[in-house]
């Protein structure tokens, strides 16, 4: 079997804070050059539990993350675009990582639906294999999958915190929505834009 070393990078701490949201805290934990390599709704050590298969034996510690801090900022007083200026640590099959990928591209402001993503992922009959790449997200926030709502404009469901959040979060993004509840519905469904 061949043994895999870790590099200097590898098997530093990760670095983890909590910030303050109006949904709850939002738990980041994040390497030393600033990528986010998991985030999530709810306390830190939670979302350290969760983190991808190859960072999850990285130890963690509190500390402070000055960048990460001021995109939450500047993203909560109203700059969709801030959250995916940060780098993230994408971890996971090929195909999930395309689909990311290309989520981050998706300006804050816009959705796509399930199906448009799969066909920017270059998998255009995948739309279900693209609600489970969201659903295996764990860089919520800055991998945005609250932006990606079903073709008929119904919202779905969201991972970090439920339809209400999602909901809650296009708002502030500056996306007209109906609704907080699982029948919430984009008010212009047809106006899916990326």
């Amino acid at each position: 079997m061949a043994r895999r070393t870790l590099n200097r990078m590898e098997t530093s701490p990760l670095t983890a804070a909590a910030y303050a949201t109006p949904w709850g805290d939002l738990a980041v934990l994040a390497d030393a050059a600033g990528a986010v390599h998991a985030a999530g709704m709810g306390t830190v050590r939670a979302v350290a539990a969760q983190r991808p298969v190859e960072s999850a034996q990285r130890p963690w510690e509190p500390g402070e993350q000055p960048q990460i801090a001021d995109a939450l900022e500047q993203w909560l007083a109203g700059n969709p675009d801030a959250v995916t200026s940060i780098p993230v640590h994408l971890s996971g099959p090929d195909f999930l990582v395309e689909v990311w990928t290309h989520l981050r591209d998706v300006p804050g402001g816009a959705v796509v639906s399930y199906g448009e993503l799969a066909e920017m992922a270059g998998r255009p009959r995948a739309s279900r294999a693209v609600g489970t790449a969201c659903a295996r997200n764990r860089v919520g926030i800055f991998v945005p999958c609250h932006r990606v709502v079903q073709a008929g404009g119904r919202l779905g469901s969201y991972g970090f915190g439920g339809t209400r959040v999602k909901a809650q979060m296009l708002r502030l993004e500056g996306v007209e929505v109906r609704g907080d509840d699982e029948g919430a519905r984009l008010i212009e469904p047809a106006e899916f834009r990326a």
